[in-house]
């Protein structure tokens, strides 16, 4: 009889614990809720708390009135940004880099990861990773640098050799044909091999079994590749698409700005370097606020969308 009874103390006890009020199952596990406090604290003051300055958007924000005193002017940097003549010009430089990332970068960073889990010697794969990840390490300033070091005008390696050869040297810096493929070769070299490391991760937990059964119903590595690794994968590559669309926009200021010059402008400037020029050298901070205000708003629109998208077709999702 006491046993019963204890056993339906043990059963009612979840039960009990639920509804105990939300304040007094927090203090029950205060410690755990104490490691939760670094990651809120950081995020309330380092990513929500400037959030305060989008304000600015909407004001000719003077430094010395502030915020409360500075007048509101709506929406009129917006206004003044789309009918400003560089708009079309920044929009189209900025959407050929991004999709250039999305399209050649993205799927390139699947295929090594994919040609990694293919090498069977362990000593080999460690060290080809190790040469692949090291480039990621380096400063943009680093690698441009290197970049001139190879194509700067005539005294560049690439064109000392192309004029040994008896060809005349190409002006890769200065040339508009030539600045977007520097710029992607620049992105594969420096961070395609730091892009494989969750993708390895997540080929790493594909069951050795699904493999071993393809090989014995005769399918090669290539179908073994197609049938059984990518669709193992398809959700992480889901999910990374999605936040990688999240700073579609976002191409990052250092390298592009290295980049440019006077001769390649056209086909270089974007919403990052623009933001630049117009708030940290002209001074116009509630403009420059407006147009960085419109990227991240294009880029929460995307990730929204192409997240109602994966759901749609049967995918996870973000949240």
């Amino acid at each position: 009889m006491k046993k019963e009874v204890m056993q339906t103390e043990r059963q009612a006890l979840p039960f009990a614990m639920e509804k105990k009020p939300l304040w007094l199952r927090m203090w029950k596990e205060r410690w755990l809720y104490l490691f939760l406090l670094p990651g809120v604290l950081y995020f309330a003051i380092f990513k929500y708390l400037p959030m305060g300055g989008v304000a600015m958007a909407f004001q000719n924000y003077q430094p010395y009135l502030g915020f409360l005193q500075s007048e509101w002017v709506g929406f009129a940097h917006f206004e003044r940004f789309f009918g400003e003549p560089q708009f079309w010009m920044l929009l189209r430089n900025t959407l050929y880099i991004a999709f250039l990332d999305v399209l050649v970068f993205f799927p390139l960073t699947i295929v090594l990861s994919m040609l990694l889990n293919e090498v069977r010697r362990e000593w080999f794969k460690r060290s080809i990773q190790t040469f692949v990840y090291v480039p990621h390490f380096l400063s943009w300033v680093v690698v441009v640098g290197i970049t001139y070091l190879f194509l700067e005008g005539e005294n560049g390696v690439i064109n000392v050799l192309l004029t040994s050869l008896g060809r005349e040297p190409v002006a890769f810096l200065t040339s508009e044909d030539w600045f977007r493929p520097l710029i992607i070769m620049q992105m594969i070299w420096k961070d395609a091999g730091w892009g494989t490391i969750i993708f390895l991760a997540a080929l790493s937990g594909v069951s050795p079994v699904l493999y071993e059964s393809a090989k014995m119903d005769g399918a090669n590595r290539f179908r073994q590749l197609w049938h059984i690794t990518l669709p193992s994968i398809k959700s992480v590559i889901v999910i990374l698409l999605i936040l990688r669309l999240g700073n579609f926009l976002d191409l990052g200021f250092e390298q592009i700005f290295l980049m440019l010059n006077a001769l390649n402008r056209e086909v270089g400037e974007v919403f990052d370097t623009y933001v630049y020029v117009v708030g940290m050298r002209q001074g116009q901070f509630s403009y420059s606020a407006a147009v960085g205000l419109f990227k991240s708003l294009v880029g929460l629109v995307l990730v929204m969308g192409a997240n109602q998208l994966a759901k749609k077709f049967g995918e996870e999702g973000l949240y």
